[in-house]
C-alpha cells in the first residue's frame, strides 16, 4: 500500500544533487528532463510549454475534467550551495537544498501516479511541473490558470505545516493568503548637512513619517497584514539623504483586501512637498480562500488518511504557493508533499519516516476523488 522508501530515497537524491536555482532556466530543465523521463515510462503524453513549464497528461481523454497536480523544478537556492550543504541523512531526515520544497513533493507525485499503475481516474490526470514558482511564477501563471479552469480539482504537493513535529506532520493547507509586491522610492533634495540643511529635502525623514501611516493599513482582524521590512537610503552623514526606498511585505487573507491596500498605499504622500514618491505595487498572488469546495476535498483526505491509518489536520497559512492561481478556478489542496522542516533554511530536512505515507494519501486521492 505504502511506495518502497528506498525506491522514494534514491529518486529524491537524484533530484536534489541537480542544483536548480529558478535563475537558471538550463539547471531547472535537467530537472525537468529526469521528471519528464519518469513520466514517459508512466506513459505521458508530453507538451513543453511557453517558459519552460512541462505538460504530463495520464489518460486524459474529454470525457470528464482531469485532475491536476501542480509543482515546481525551481529552488531558492544559489548555484555552489551542495558545498555548503551537502546532502545527508541523519536517523529518519534526510537534509539537503530544495529536499522539502519541493524536490520530494515532486518525486512523491511520480511515485502516487505509479501507485495507480495507469488505471487512471475518470478525465485522466494532468501533472504540470513549473520552472520558477519560487519567484513568483511569472512564465507559468498563464498556464497554471489554464488548467484549473479546465480541472476538476488541483492536489498541489508543496510541503505540510508543522511537519517537524510528528503530531502536526500531516496539517493540509486549505488556504493561503495572497501576496502583494510593494516597495516605495522617495527622491527628495541633497544638501550640505551642517552648511544649509534648510536647503534639503530630506527623503529618510519623509520615509519616517509615512512608515506609521503605512502599517496603519493592516487589517489584522481580516488578516491583512502590512510591514515596512527593508530601508535603505542616503550617501553620507554629512549630506541630507536625497533618496530613501522602502520593502514592504503585504499579505491578503480576503478576495477585495489586495486592491484596497494598494489603492490606500498608491494615496500615501510625504508631508513634505519637496519628496517625491514613486510606489512599484503589484499583485503576486491572489489569495486563496478556504472555501467549502476546498473543505470538503480536505474532508476525503481525512477519510483517506484514516484508511491508510493516520491522523490528517489542515488550516491556513500566510505564505504563498501557485495553490493561490488555482484556488479561485478550482477545488485546490495543497500541503500534500513530503514532511519535514526547513524550506528556504540551512537546516532544509524530510522525515523519510512519515513520507511514503503521504505519497500513499496522494495515490489514494488521485483514486477518489
Amino acid at each position: 500500500m505504502f511506495p518502497d522508501p528506498e525506491a522514494l530515497r534514491r529518486d529524491l537524491l537524484t533530484l536534489a544533487e541537480m542544483e536548480s536555482p529558478s535563475s537558471d532556466p538550463v539547471a531547472v530543465a535537467r530537472v525537468l528532463d529526469t521528471v519528464e523521463g519518469w513520466a514517459c515510462d508512466l506513459g505521458a503524453e508530453v507538451q513543453l510549454l511557453s517558459g519552460g513549464t512541462r505538460r504530463f497528461a495520464f489518460g486524459v481523454d474529454g470525457t470528464r475534467s482531469p485532475l491536476l497536480i501542480l509543482a515546481h523544478a525551481d529552488t531558492v537556492w544559489p548555484h555552489g550551495t551542495l558545498a555548503d550543504m551537502p546532502l545527508r541523512v541523519e536517523g529518519e531526515r534526510l537534509y539537503g537544498p530544495g529536499v522539502y520544497d519541493m524536490k520530494a513533493g515532486l518525486v512523491g507525485a511520480i511515485h502516487a501516479l505509479r501507485a495507480l499503475a495507469g488505471q487512471w481516474p475518470a478525465g485522466g490526470i494532468v501533472l504540470l511541473v513549473t520552472p520558477d514558482e519560487e519567484i513568483g511564477s511569472p512564465s507559468s501563471r498563464a498556464h497554471i490558470e489554464h488548467e484549473a479552469g479546465a480541472a476538476r480539482a488541483a492536489l498541489v504537493p508543496e510541503p505540510p505545516v508543522g511537519a517537524a513535529d510528528t503530531a502536526h506532520a500531516h496539517a493540509l493547507k486549505t488556504g493561503r493568503k495572497g501576496v502583494i509586491d510593494a516597495a516605495l522610492t522617495l527622491t527628495g533634495q541633497a544638501a550640505h548637512a551642517g552648511n544649509e540643511p534648510e536647503r534639503g529635502a530630506s527623503a529618510i525623514a519623509a520615509a519616517a513619517g509615512l512608515i506609521p501611516q503605512i502599517e496603519a493599513l493592516a487589517r489584522p482582524e481580516l488578516g491583512t497584514t502590512v510591514l515596512v521590512t527593508q530601508i535603505a537610503g542616503g550617501t553620507a552623514s554629512n549630506v541630507v539623504p536625497a533618496g530613501c526606498r522602502l520593502g514592504l511585505d503585504v499579505r491578503v487573507a480576503q478576495a477585495g483586501e489586495d486592491e484596497r491596500v494598494m489603492r490606500e498605499l498608491a494615496a500615501l504622500t510625504p508631508a513634505d512637498g519637496r519628496v517625491q514618491a514613486e510606489w512599484a505595487l503589484t499583485l503576486n498572488r491572489p489569495p486563496f480562500p478556504r472555501s467549502p469546495e476546498t473543505l470538503a476535498l480536505f474532508a476525503r483526505a481525512q477519510a483517506a488518511a484514516q484508511d491508510l491509518g493516520f491522523k490528517l489536520s489542515e488550516t491556513a497559512v500566510g505564505g504563498g504557493s501557485d495553490g493561490n492561481f488555482t484556488a479561485p478556478l478550482c477545488p485546490t489542496l495543497d500541503g500534500l508533499g513530503a514532511p519535514g522542516d526547513g524550506a528556504h533554511a540551512a537546516h532544509e530536512h524530510i522525515r523519510l519516516d512519515l513520507w511514503p505515507e503521504r505519497v500513499a494519501l496522494l495515490a489514494e486521492l488521485l483514486r477518489r476523488v
